[in-house]
């Protein structure tokens, strides 16, 4: 029964980590999944606790600044940005309105709830927007001003962004 505790403990840890994209809470899962082991071998509760102890920090010390030290270094050195880094700087579409409540965009064919960057702005479904920052799973945005190279008028509250005079 131990074994099960350990794994469901891991795998809870392993969804909470999709959640926070911290790379922090991962490294407590795989010390579950450790401490899982040791009871699947027949080892003592306390035995248990010591591996997932153990484990986690092991991970927590050893392999998680290697893992930060690999995304830095890949954000610095031009390679393709991954998770929020890749987001902010992107260009959405609005779906539904967006404002300081809410509403929904899409950014490189994914679905986001955003809210307006400074709580004022409106945007109307079919505007082109800037991810300015990504709190939790909600893209904060501004009007995009600059499409295609040209800058373009418009303004926060819905105004046009489709180009304007184009001599």
């Amino acid at each position: 029964m131990e074994p099960v505790l350990w794994i469901v403990l891991g795998v809870v840890l392993a969804i909470a980590e999709l959640f926070t994209a911290t790379l922090f809470l991962v490294m407590f899962a795989a010390g579950a999944f450790a401490a899982a082991v040791a009871a699947a071998l027949g080892a003592p509760v306390a035995a248990q606790a010591l591996v997932f102890a153990a484990v986690s920090a092991l991970t927590v010390l050893a392999v998680r600044p290697v893992i930060q030290r690999h995304r830095t270094a890949a954000l610095t050195s031009g390679d393709e940005p991954f998770g929020v880094a890749a987001i902010e700087g992107a260009t959405a579409l609005v779906l539904e309105q967006v404002d300081a409540d809410g509403g929904q965009v899409k950014i490189d064919g994914e679905l986001w709830s955003a809210r307006s960057y400074d709580g004022i702005g409106v945007f109307t479904p079919g505007q082109r927007v800037r991810v300015i920052e990504v709190k939790g799973v909600t893209a904060l945005v501004w009007r995009d001003d600059v499409i295609g190279g040209d800058v373009i008028g418009g303004d926060a509250t819905g105004g046009d962004l489709t180009g304007g005079d184009a001599r």
